[in-house]
């Protein structure tokens, strides 16, 4: 009986085994099927899919969508003709060089020329190619380029004492953008009648100074000076929106030089919680504002808070952008770097004033580090049509056109006062922090005009944190374009009075706009927005200098 049980036991058993072994095979064949389906699904994936599943936020910043292709085979027939192309480009790049490096001589020196020009033996390698849409006249290609170099460049330096020192340009790295322009397109071959080329972005530029023969620290500050030489020539002979027109057809290409298309205005307003570099005391700061990262081009502030920047004009407000690096003032010492930002310009508007508050990063170009460093405050105002300067000469005093004024201006310089009456209407504020106990606020508003620090204050209103004004005040202003708007919100109080924050505003908007409504939210406050109308009515004066 025993036998028979242990019989039917075991058969029931290895059946059971044999079901559940089967069941799982097949689940272990439906999982490969969905996932092989699914790997198929990701391999026909494009780079627009991506970016619809996941949005930008999510990718670490190493991960970059690039659209460039290969040009493996390009750099295959580069590597074939470089010797070539090594002896007629040397010739070229040298001739058109010079008169730059010369340009930019430290005044240390006397002469600063080539003795040896050569590119090398090594080619340079294309990593990718892509190409831009732009209108139907022209074909624009960027083109990356990857190039450790070998070659052989000797700088002839003089100095005023009288010695000559050869040095060496050695160990050169370099990563950047070529873009080329064929412009115009026509019905001739080979079916475009210039090209122009210039260096669209430069991601890495390193070499080595070395005196051939002696050592170049034994004059101070000398390697220094000659690295900013030629760091500022490849900046203005080549770098974008710079460039070389190669014609290839006759006619007349005027129009594809670097031309100004407009001016940008900046000034800085104020910053905060900049991060302090000095062990006693607090930090100097001032900020070094560029688009285009040259000698004469770089405006200095004294100081950070309403320092005005003197307009800039730019060359390709599609892809330039304003860039902004505070230091401390460490006087006879170099100064530190605090921190910096840059601003898009193509995100600006032509004739409008745009109020922005920039976080401060460590880096432009790798924004890894999340460290706060500080923000700081400015109104941007660009005209891509004319001038500040034009736009109120055309109109003149009277509103006409004058054209013995334009005549006199190209022999004298005219400084413009912006003259005129402020009048300031406070509506009403919302939403104000408690900053009593009892929970209530009497909340009036302080005006001021930070040059001619005249001052106005509205009427007290008891108990409400969302109170109304409505009342005007008018300001005569001096000089608009240098004068700032302060709006204090106080809380009065019978011995004494409490602050609730406040708005700082310059006159540039209302002065384009002549009149404007906006509401503001309170600095330094955890709440509150302040209702104002501003009106600008003007009499501009001029005054030779």
């Amino acid at each position: 009986m025993g036998f028979f049980v242990g019989l039917l036991f075991g058969l029931f058993a290895g059946l059971a085994i044999v079901v559940l072994f089967v069941r799982s095979e097949n689940s272990r064949s439906n999982l490969r099927t969905k996932l092989a389906t699914t790997v198929a699904a990701f391999a026909r994936m494009t780079v627009e899919d991506s970016r619809k599943i996941l949005p930008a936020e999510f990718y670490p910043s190493w991960v970059v969508f690039s659209q460039r292709q290969k040009l493996t085979w390009l750099n295959q027939h580069l590597t074939k003709i470089w010797p070539y192309v090594d002896e007629a480009a040397s010739d070229l790049i040298k001739a058109s060089v010079e008169p730059v490096l010369e340009q930019y001589r430290p005044v240390i020196l006397s002469s600063l020329k080539f003795s040896k020009f050569t590119l090398g033996a090594v080619a340079p390698q294309f990593t990718g190619v892509s190409i831009l849409e732009d209108g139907a006249d022209s074909v624009i290609m960027e083109l990356e380029m990857q190039w450790d170099a070998n070659s052989n460049i000797v700088l002839a330096i003089k100095t005023y004492l009288g010695v000559s020192l050869p040095v060496q340009v050695k160990d050169i790295g370099f990563t950047g953008v070529f873009r080329l322009i064929f412009k115009p397109l026509v019905n001739e071959f080979p079916c475009f009648g210039a090209v122009c080329y210039s260096l669209r972005k430069k991601k890495k530029l390193d070499f080595t100074l070395k005196v051939i023969g002696g050592d170049i620290s034994t004059i101070p500050g000398l390697a220094d000076a000659i690295e900013s030489t030629i760091r500022d020539a490849i900046e203005d002979s080549i770098m974008w929106p710079v460039r070389k027109i190669i014609p290839i057809l006759p006619g007349d290409y005027s129009d594809l030089e670097l031309k100004p298309v407009g001016m940008l205005e900046v000034k800085l307003i104020q910053a905060r919680d900049l991060t302090n570099k000095d062990i006693i005391g607090k930090s100097d700061p001032y900020a070094v504002l560029f688009v285009r990262p040259l000698p004469d081009r770089t405006k200095k502030s004294k100081i950070i808070v309403s320092s005005h920047s003197p307009p800039c004009f730019l060359i390709d407000a599609t892809t330039q952008h304003l860039v902004v690096r505070i230091y401390d003032d460490e006087g006879v010492q170099a100064s530190e770097f605090i921190g910096c930002a840059q601003v898009l310009l193509s995100e600006l508007e032509p004739g409008k004033v745009k109020d922005v508050w920039l976080n401060l990063v460590k880096d432009l170009e790798i924004q890894r580090d999340s460290k706060y460093r500080g923000q700081f405050y400015k109104p941007l105002s660009s005209d891509f049509s004319m001038t500040s300067l034009e736009r109120v000469l055309k109109n003149g005093a009277n509103g006409t056109d004058d054209i013995e004024n334009e005549k006199a201006v190209t022999h004298k310089k005219r400084e413009i006062i912006i003259r005129g009456v402020l009048s300031v209407t406070v509506i009403s504020a919302e939403d104000l922090p408690i900053v009593d106990l009892m929970g209530k606020a009497d909340p009036y508003v302080v005006l001021t005009m930070k040059k001619s620090e005249l001052k106005n204050k509205t009427r007290v209103v008891n108990d409400s944190l969302n109170p109304v004004w409505n009342q005007t005040f008018d300001f005569v202003v001096e000089d608009g374009l240098h004068d700032m708007l302060i709006l204090e919100v106080w809380d009065h109080d019978t011995f004494g009075k409490d602050y609730m924050g406040r708005c700082i505003l310059t006159l540039t908007r209302v002065i384009l706009e002549g009149e404007y409504k906006d509401c503001m939210p309170l600095e330094g406050a955890k709440s509150g927005k302040l209702n104002i109308n501003l009106k600008w009515m003007p009499q501009p004066i001029f005054r030779d200098s």
